[in-house]
């Protein structure tokens, strides 16, 4: 499961997920891509679900891009804590998931290997997702 390293602070604000995104909106790798539309925080485990659905589909041909990475922690208490006692410890991690950022892209497989992998890869998040493929230039 992808966790990060390091972090600048332990606990984070919830924060919000309103707007579009802006950043990684756009097809930078691949030919095939997963986008999402709507918006949500995607679990480390989700993306790694994912990943994995991807993968077996494809059975490790061509080459697979995640553009999402859970960097964001995410904290729980116990159940039946008193209220008070501070922040509770960190539980997981989560990924902001803005409408329109690209989460996968796939090359060096044929469109339908590509659209059945992320089909398979759009079961395992909570955001409704769209295919999307680069125009051929020329």
């Amino acid at each position: 499961m992808f966790i990060p390293k390091k972090l600048k602070h332990r606990k984070h604000h919830r924060g919000h997920t309103f707007g579009q995104a802006t950043a990684g909106a756009e097809i930078a790798f691949g030919q095939f891509a997963l986008k999402a539309l709507e918006s949500s925080w995607v679990t480390a485990r989700q993306i790694e679900a994912a990943r994995r659905a991807m993968t077996r589909y494809v059975q490790r041909g061509g080459k697979i891009w995640i553009r999402v990475f859970a960097d964001k922690p995410v904290t729980l208490h116990g159940n039946e804590s008193p209220m008070g006692g501070g922040k509770g410890a960190v539980d997981h991690f989560v990924s902001v998931v803005k409408k329109g950022k690209i989460l996968f892209e796939m090359d060096g497989v044929t469109r339908e290997q590509a659209q059945e992998a992320m089909r398979l890869a759009s079961y395992k998040l909570p955001v409704k997702s769209k295919f999307l493929a680069k125009e051929k230039q020329g």
